[in-house]
């Protein structure tokens, strides 16, 4: 599949927007002394670049489930009347298991969410990280259950989801997406559902006693696995022209998840999010003479 690419102030120019959008994220946390840290790519770029990876246009924070729980219930108090925080909790046709912290009058609409109901504004994708269950085999139905119910939150949202899979093998993956799309759909399966149903399973072991937390978004939920005392207290560092809370322990988290990732991947591989529909909404508009 070949990728759109930017141009380079249109990138930019996003990625300074969402830098504000995150730098608000930032102050509420603080005010309400809720504890968060910078995640995947993101925080790979506040340890390499000290803000953005230069072609990546997107940011992503993490919460264990009790603070992104809080997080959830107070921060519309005291949030900027420009923000809005969607989720499946309340927003129909929400096309992912996470929350969006945005900009309200904006758009940032993904290529495959092209024909969704949701529209996506500029925002930054709020993680929620869960305990996973000690007993081998209720993890493992938790974790298949959970991806399973992930990919059909977001297959409800689109029939054309990206597919890193070369054909023909590609193809038949694509169409097994596309019907499972037209099933849903035909048989009213209620967006909303899917979500409750996915959250239920990600908090099935919330009230057992392990200080590990995963990311049961992810295949691998694992690779993603983070205890209290790896991440906190977080280190506070410079992302652009704001700072953000970086995990303590943020290089076993980052060799974890991606290896060697302070290698810069190769060109190819650089890629990004070009959305469909990209409307600023006046916010971020260069200068006079710029």
């Amino acid at each position: 599949m070949a990728y759109r690419q930017y141009k380079p102030d249109e990138l930019r120019r996003l990625q300074l927007v969402t830098t504000g959008i995150l730098g608000e994220f930032d102050r509420i946390c603080a005010e309400l002394k809720i504890d968060y840290f910078v995640y995947g790519g993101t925080a790979i770029g506040a340890v390499r670049h000290h803000g953005f990876v230069p072609w990546d246009d997107d940011v992503d924070v993490a919460m264990f489930r009790e603070d992104y729980e809080r997080f959830m219930r107070a921060a519309p108090k005291v949030m900027g009347g420009e923000y809005a925080i969607f989720s499946g909790r309340n927003t129909p046709h929400f096309p992912a298991c996470n929350a969006n912290f945005s900009l309200r009058g904006t758009l940032c609409v993904p290529e495959e969410f092209d024909g969704c109901p949701f529209r996506y504004p500029i925002g930054i994708g709020v993680f929620a990280l869960d305990r996973p269950a000690s007993n081998p085999i209720r993890f493992a139905l938790q974790k298949r259950l959970a991806w399973l119910l992930a990919r059909l939150v977001f297959l409800r949202g689109t029939p054309r989801p990206h597919i890193n899979v070369p054909s023909p093998l590609g193809g038949v993956i694509s169409g097994i997406c596309r019907l499972a799309y037209t099933a849903m759909k035909v048989l009213h399966v209620s967006p909303s559902l899917l979500h409750r149903l996915w959250e239920k399973t990600a908090r099935m072991a919330e009230n057992e006693n392990t200080d590990v937390y995963v990311d049961f978004m992810d295949r691998n939920p694992f690779a993603w696995a983070v205890t209290r005392g790896e991440a906190y207290p977080p280190l506070r560092v410079p992302f652009e022209n704001i700072t953000v809370s970086l995990p303590k322990e943020y290089d076993t988290l980052l060799t974890r998840g991606f290896g060697d990732y302070m290698q810069l991947p190769p060109k190819e591989q650089r890629k990004n999010h070009y959305p469909s529909r990209l409307d600023f909404g006046g916010y971020g508009a260069p200068a006079a003479g710029e």
